[in-house]
């Protein structure tokens, strides 16, 4: 075979092997290569937004509005339990990738990356159903009863700034139980709190609660990365929780857990949002039970 022949043949040979080169290349990515990332969400429990059901499942509105946001955009959602203090610590040392978790956006706009918002958390005023106060200027010179170190306690001493009318006392209570307790015996005129914790005990006995239309307080939900991280996928986020509020998917969640979708979704905040505070009011803060630090200020903040 003549030298021109070998060259020839050694040149087709090498072309042939590149072929199956480039083919491989082409070829799809494994599984493994295709498959969701994983992205670990920070939680606390708070029902209904996030808590563990009875299989020790998570569960909750925010639970299902992170799957499914997620899952849009291609990432699987693992959520992890924290210690509500620890939140910051463990957002800028990797170890959650971002908060979840009925998180206030108010108030720290500039502390976090945000995605959102995507709710509004409220409080609300529930009264006995045979009550006359029927508006939030009707709670003027009444006995109010809340819980210890909630938005709702901070609302009515005046340290949050609002429209409210001045009541005549302050009942602060340890549990949302003692608190609905005093309503029914007629020691307060009315309890404030968190529309899901205010909720639970409503729906509990709908004939005998109203819960006012008017929300004394509203504040934008959202989800939280640590600071200058994240930056696109906020904003992919956002635009995702806001196709998921138009296509109707976080209203239908909100009411699965007994939420107001028009109000929740929507922001409808009723008169007496937060306003330019005139003054601090004079209020009688009266202890009635034994209370209990705390320091969820997502209840407390939101």
């Amino acid at each position: 075979m003549s030298r021109a022949k070998v060259y020839d043949l050694f040149m087709a040979l090498a072309m042939l092997f590149m072929a199956g080169l480039c083919a491989c290349s082409a070829q799809p990515h494994s599984a493994a290569e295709t498959a969701p990332q994983t992205i670990v969400v920070g939680i606390d429990v708070f029902d209904p937004y996030s808590y563990l059901d009875r299989n020790g499942q998570f569960a909750g509105i925010d639970v299902e509005l992170a799957t499914e946001a997620f899952s849009r955009l291609g990432y699987t959602p693992e959520f992890r339990t924290i210690s509500w203090p620890d939140k910051n610590n463990l957002l800028s040392d990797g170890t959650i990738d971002c908060i979840w978790s009925c998180f206030s956006m108010n108030g720290r706009e500039t502390n976090y990356q945000w995605a959102g918002p995507y709710m509004y958390s409220r409080q609300v005023v529930a009264v006995r159903a045979d009550s006359d106060i029927q508006s939030l200027s009707d709670l003027a010179g009444k006995r109010i009863g809340v819980q210890a170190t909630t938005k709702a306690e901070s609302l009515f001493l005046g340290e949050i700034s609002s429209l409210l009318p001045e009541v005549k006392q302050v009942n602060s209570f340890e549990t949302t139980e003692d608190m609905f307790a005093a309503l029914r015996k007629g020691y307060v005129d009315a309890v404030a709190g968190h529309e899901a914790l205010v909720a639970k005990w409503t729906n509990l006995d709908e004939s005998g609660y109203r819960v006012l239309s008017e929300s004394p307080y509203s504040s934008e939900l959202g989800v939280a990365f640590a600071k200058d991280t994240h930056e696109d996928l906020a904003v992919q986020l956002t635009q995702t929780l806001e196709d998921m509020k138009q296509d109707g998917t976080i209203g239908r969640v909100a009411e699965k857990f007994g939420l107001d979708a028009e109000k929740t979704v929507w922001g409808g905040t009723g008169k007496m949002n937060e306003k330019k505070q005139s003054g601090k009011k004079k209020t009688v803060f009266a202890c009635v039970s034994c209370v209990r630090h705390c320091t969820l200020d997502h209840i407390h903040e939101s």
